[in-house]
């Protein structure tokens, strides 16, 4: 069977200089911050070239002068669109750029993300027939890797997850799940509200521990009219963004640890 072609959507539009990580370590958009001697979105660009991921990536960045100089000749892999004012309006802006799926998307602060992390994440969304996909990685993988991280986690059941920032949209359907994103988005480090959002059954279900992660993308499903799914991921640096200078020495010291 022949494999789709994916293509990909980089969402890096920020804060700035303003940004707390952009500002302490003086560099214009925490983007372009340096972790181990390359910019974070050089990283994620080198990555995505490793894989079989049509060309040109759609961009999300607010000024492409600055990242095309960081990127060097990784640039003619990019193509830059404007950014709205969430994420979630910015990947929907890209996608309706791109016009054609499955789409991935992925952030330009994730300097760990690898070739082999992308291509296991498109081989399970290939094989899922899910319209719209998130990767996760338990708690327990995370843990036993780098137990001195401090990532955000939710509780589903007995299995403790957290985002890594890799989606799938795999046809115009799963554009349901993203735009819904819109209006939950605020409250992704919240739980409640988060859970709440999708119904009374699922919040229900949240409150004694019976929503599992599985069942929880089941009710998403179920509300959108979609298939949603999640990926588990067995790497666990695919869950280490940089949000914080602890996050940066761990990442660091994991890309040093590579070489």
């Amino acid at each position: 069977m022949r494999r789709p072609r994916w293509h990909a959507v980089i969402l890096a539009a920020g804060r700035g200089p303003d940004d707390p990580m952009a500002k302490a370590y003086g560099v214009a958009h925490k983007c372009l911050l340096p972790v181990a001697g390359q910019p974070m979105l050089l990283r994620v660009v080198r990555a995505l070239e490793a894989t079989a991921i049509e060309k040109p990536y759609a961009l999300s960045i607010e000024d492409s002068a600055p990242y095309a100089k960081a990127l060097g000749k990784n640039s003619r892999s990019v193509a830059s669109t404007t950014p709205q004012n969430s994420a979630p309006s910015s990947a929907l802006a890209a996608i309706a750029q791109i016009e054609k799926y499955p789409v991935l998307i992925t952030t330009g602060d994730h300097p760990l993300l690898t070739p082999e992390m992308l291509s296991h994440f498109m081989a399970e969304a290939e094989a899922s027939e899910a319209d719209v996909l998130a990767a996760l990685a338990t708690g327990e993988t995370i843990r036993a890797a780098y137990p001195e991280t401090r990532r955000t986690y939710f509780k589903l059941g007995g299995t403790e997850v957290s985002g890594c920032n890799i989606f799938a949209v795999m046809n115009a359907k799963g554009l349901r799940l993203v735009e819904a994103w819109q209006d939950i988005e605020k409250n992704r480090k919240k739980p409640l509200k988060l859970v709440a959002a999708f119904g009374v059954l699922p919040l229900l279900e949240f409150l004694l521990g019976r929503l599992t992660p599985e069942r929880a993308f089941a009710r998403i499903s179920q509300k959108l009219g979609i298939i949603a799914k999640p990926v588990f991921m067995p790497f666990a640096e695919a869950a280490i963004d940089v949000d914080k200078p602890d996050d940066l020495k761990l990442a660091e010291k994991i890309l040093l640890n590579r070489n």
